[in-house]
């Protein structure tokens, strides 16, 4: 049966690319097969499966979680600093198995959230995360939206009838990146480090808004495994990772086999100085005796393995001191404290800034305790403070020397007024009024504050937003100083009435007031996605409002979208049988809202205020239609395509994976992207043994080795635009 054809395909096509790094067809085969797929299982939907290549989504929201009993304990690996702790723990283990050599292995230590897999006949039957060891929370929807956990195990030899496979989910360094890029634009606060974000997106409710956040998993243990095997299971360590691999599973290319203490230590030492370059964050490597007999033999105590230990690297900390605290405004009222330290050089660049994320944490026992005489509940300007880049992304204030706190310190006290209008803030939740280490949030609730309208001024005419050249900070606060008026993204595009006044601001003159004026009538073009990115709005940041872009043909479409119409991927199937969406699941596959986002951009563009803003734009010129809008294919023009897929301009870039490295003359990241992304490109942050194409500019770094490495294509710049000339 087709059906059955295309999902085994499917299956063997995941398990080629991430077990074995060996694609077995091109992205968009790839693509066009599951477009068949989804087709064929909408039209017969007896045939519906829970593990079907489709059904990555992970299904409905849930209520909440299950708890679940491990078949065997989640041990946790007892951990050193230091290579005589390896050498001792190397010498202890030779002893008690009575032989002077023996074979282990170093595996990379991922900095995430260790999950158990369990198959049953092959197919995945339910992820449970560690928990106590013993028990976990059951998070198998979730998990069934990791492209790289397979849904069913395909593979040439047989499986055990009962297999649990153990690894870590992680959040990849560039999508964590991209992901609080967007939070961060939307008005929502960073995540700390990408540890942190990966567990909590494990215990999302939604799977939908799992999915947005593209986590990764690696197997590296197993747990209960029964049944008999053709040939019997798997002897060591090293066997079971290239098993693992042919049945699809994501596992480290940097596990090495080691016979002495020594070998130990140097791949410890090689592999320190080459994580900085890879694309998720580590902190050890884990070294773990190869034989299964003889790690039966060395046994276990009551909390670890003994035939297993942790190498952690040391923390990148480092001390400076608190000079200040600014209380910032953002574009939505939030207000949010950052430090202002004594510079320091901390991972190979100079911090002065860092984020101190919210007033809650800073009130909050214990702040850090590994500093020394203990931790403070609080910060105080003059302090000694611990700099540290958590999951190797983000520098952030991690604790506080007490001992060294100059006499007379004062504490940082959390602003009651907005330091930009005085207006009294909002503090949140409300029980933190009471309880200040609760405090998530505070925020400045007067929408005519000048803090909020200029940082909304900035973001608007952002490049990535609507794009509005010499409109940057300093002319924005050169006019708003002036009698030009200058509040509202209306303001902007009158700016043209005040052109006199402009060339008599200093250092405008006519030359600059005639581009700063072009670049305006410029903007009016940009369409309803960009207007939307450039308009604050929480929850929508450049992704989201793309995808609106694709969804909406003008805003008045988006303003009469039901709230299901937000959602699409969230729809549940009434939704999906109203809207239509069930007679075409393309239709579903634009990104749109989550379900708890979505009424809150609804209830936005319900505003009076807000419609009446975007038709005083309408009213100066402004474009209100979308440059991206992708119409619902009609019967006649899917017939005209392949298998559903559209007809498309084809270009020397379509169905190929792309990464941009450098910089480059003559072409803006950014727009660069956007543009491989129309002629057919998959734009990816990182190259992998995926990618088709490194494009490269001045300056590259381990992207341009990592490709060399790989034997991935390198184009420069003068090639570039060659083939861009072609398309």
């Amino acid at each position: 049966m087709r059906i059955d054809e295309l999902r085994t395909q499917l299956h063997r096509a995941n398990a080629a690319y991430y077990g074995q790094a060996t694609p077995m067809m091109a992205d968009t085969e790839f693509d066009r097969a599951l477009a068949e797929l989804a087709k064929l299982e909408a039209a017969n939907p007896e045939f519906a499966d829970a593990n079907s290549p489709t059904q990555r989504v992970g299904g409905e929201p849930i209520e909440g979680f299950v708890t679940r009993t491990h078949a065997l304990p989640m041990l946790s690996i007892d951990n050193t600093y230091n290579a005589q702790d390896v050498r001792a723990w190397w010498q202890r283990t030779a002893d008690a198995l009575g032989a002077a050599t023996f074979v282990a292995m170093a595996d990379p230590k991922i900095d995430g959230l260790a999950l158990s897999l369990r198959y049953e006949r092959g197919t995945l039957a339910y992820a449970v995360t560690r928990g106590d060891g013993t028990k976990g929370d059951d998070v198998t929807h979730t998990v069934r939206t990791i492209e790289s956990v397979p849904l069913v195990l395909l593979s040439e030899a047989p499986v055990p009838e009962v297999l649990e496979v153990r690894g870590e989910v992680y959040f990849p360094l560039a999508e964590f990146a991209r992901t609080n890029a967007e939070r961060t634009a939307s008005g929502e606060e960073a995540f700390m480090n990408p540890r942190n974000a990966a567990a909590g997106t494990l215990k999302q409710l939604d799977p939908a808004a799992a999915r947005q956040r593209r986590l990764a998993f690696f197997a590296h243990g197993k747990g209960e495994v029964s049944g008999k095997v053709a040939g019997g299971f798997v002897r060591g360590y090293g066997e079971y990772l290239a098993m693992l691999s042919k049945l699809g599973f994501a596992t480290s290319p940097h596990a090495k086999r080691c016979e002495s203490a020594d070998a130990v230590l140097q791949v410890i030492e090689n592999f320190d100085k080459a994580r900085h370059g890879l694309s998720y964050a580590t902190d050890g490597m884990v070294v773990r005796v190869d034989d299964f007999a003889q790690q039966a033999k060395l046994g276990l105590t009551s909390k670890s393995p003994r035939w297993a230990i942790a190498y952690k690297f040391p923390a990148e900390r480092t001390t400076t001191t608190l000079l200040k605290v600014d209380h910032q405004v953002g574009k939505s009222g939030k207000i949010t404290p950052r430090a202002g330290m004594a510079p320091v050089l901390i991972a190979g660049s100079v911090v002065q800034h860092a984020t101190l994320h919210n007033y809650g944490r800073l009130r909050s026992a214990p702040l850090d305790p590994d500093a020394p005489d203990g931790p403070s509940s609080h910060l105080c300007i003059g302090d000694t403070v611990f700099v540290e880049k958590a999951g190797e992304v983000i520098p952030y204030v991690a604790g506080v020397d007490v001992s060294k706190r100059p006499k007379g310190a004062t504490p940082i006290k959390a602003p009651s007024e907005c330091p930009a209008c005085g207006s009294a803030v909002l503090v949140e939740p409300p029980e933190a009024v009471d309880d200040p280490r609760k405090e998530t949030q505070r925020h400045c609730p007067n929408p005519a504050c000048p803090a909020q309208a200029r940082e909304k001024l900035v973001w608007f005419a952002g490049r990535k937003q609507m794009d509005i050249d010499g409109l940057g900070e300093k002319t924005i606060d050169q006019i708003r100083a002036s009698a030009v008026p200058l509040n509202t993204f209306a303001d902007v595009f009158r700016l043209a009435q005040h052109r006199d006044a402009l060339r008599e601001l200093d250092r405008m003159g006519d030359k600059k007031t005639e581009n700063l004026l072009a670049g305006i009538e410029a903007a009016k073009d940009r369409g309803l996605g960009k207007l939307l990115a450039g308009m604050g709005i929480s929850h929508v940041g450049e992704s989201t409002s793309k995808a609106l872009g694709r969804m909406f043909s003008d805003v008045a479409a988006l303003l009469a979208a039901s709230e299901p119409m937000l959602r699409p991927k969230a729809c549940n199937p009434q939704e999906a049988a109203a809207l239509g969406l069930d007679k075409d699941p393309k239709q579903r596959e634009e990104t749109g809202l989550g379900r708890d986002t979505a009424p809150v951009v609804r209830a936005y563009l319900q505003r009076p205020e807000t419609r009446a803003m975007f038709a005083e734009l309408a009213a100066l010129g402004v474009s209100m239609s979308s440059a991206n809008y992708r119409p619902a294919e009609t019967k006649s023009q899917r017939a005209a395509g392949s298998n559903g897929e559209s007809v498309s301009k084809e270009s020397v870039f379509s169905g190929l994976t792309v990464v941009i490295t450098g910089t480059l003359e003559r072409f803006e990241r950014t727009e660069l992207a956007d543009l491989l992304t129309e002629l057919g490109a998959k734009v990816s942050g990182s190259v992998s043994a995926k990618t088709n194409i490194l494009i490269c500019g001045e300056k590259a770094g381990s992207k341009l080795d990592k490709a060399r490495e790989l034997g991935v294509r390198v184009m420069l710049e003068p090639e570039l635009r060659a083939a861009l000339s072609m398309t």
